[in-house]
């Protein structure tokens, strides 16, 4: 049980459906996921120690504020993996491969237009998550997963600038997918690079200190 809480709330927090200093109250999370407080307890206590949580200037446990320096070496380790990632899924790239990429392009397309937001963000982790995956190297993939790497962005609504992200983020993710169906690398790498650049300077205009 502990680790199915730990599982839903490391997912929830890396696609940012938890957001930056968002509270996490054990009763809420245990009638939630469907398991006893304990159980949430030692979730909570993993996430302490893989810095993904923190304690309250009162106590209770709220997800992490990150500063601009911490979004920057995001964005520069997220980086550095997933290019190196696209370079390695470039040599071997199947059909199958890359059309898995667009099935998730698309159910990142059917979230938005659903105004289901969650489920968008979460189709967003799963299309750099396959890249890593359809690189197959288990120690890049090993280091992505222990890196802990969120998405940049706190949780979007349904405003114009909101969904101006999701439209660049569809139209963005598309582009790199199409890219390395022409054979074409250098475009693919161009548009993760600024697809990240982006994302971090989306997060820092929403309000990060």
């Amino acid at each position: 049980m502990a680790n199915k809480a730990y599982v839903e709330l490391r997912r929830k927090i890396l696609s940012n459906q938890l957001f930056s200093g968002m509270r996490l109250k054990e009763g809420y999370w245990a009638e939630k996921i469907g398991v006893n407080r304990m159980a949430i307890r030692e979730a909570l206590t993993r996430l302490l120690g893989e810095n993904l949580i923190e304690f309250g200037p009162k106590g209770g446990h709220f997800v992490k504020t990150l500063t601009a320096e911490e979004v920057k070496e995001i964005r520069e380790i997220r980086e550095i993996l997933e290019i190196g990632a696209l370079k390695l899924l470039f040599k071997s790239k199947s059909a199958e491969d890359l059309d898995l990429l667009d099935e998730i392009c698309n159910d990142f397309s059917n979230m938005v237009q659903k105004s289901y937001f969650d489920g968008a963000l979460e189709a967003d982790v799963r299309f750099h998550e396959t890249i890593i995956d359809l690189s197959k190297n288990q120690k890049l993939k090993d280091l992505y997963q222990t890196s802990n790497i969120p998405l940049f962005h706190q949780k979007l609504g349904k405003s114009q600038t909101h969904m101006k992200d999701y439209e660049l983020t569809d139209v963005e993710h598309r582009r790199i997918v199409t890219s390395i169906r022409k054979g074409d690398l250098t475009t693919a790498e161009n548009t993760l690079h600024q697809h990240l650049i982006r994302g971090e300077m989306t997060t820092l205009d929403l309000g990060f200190e």
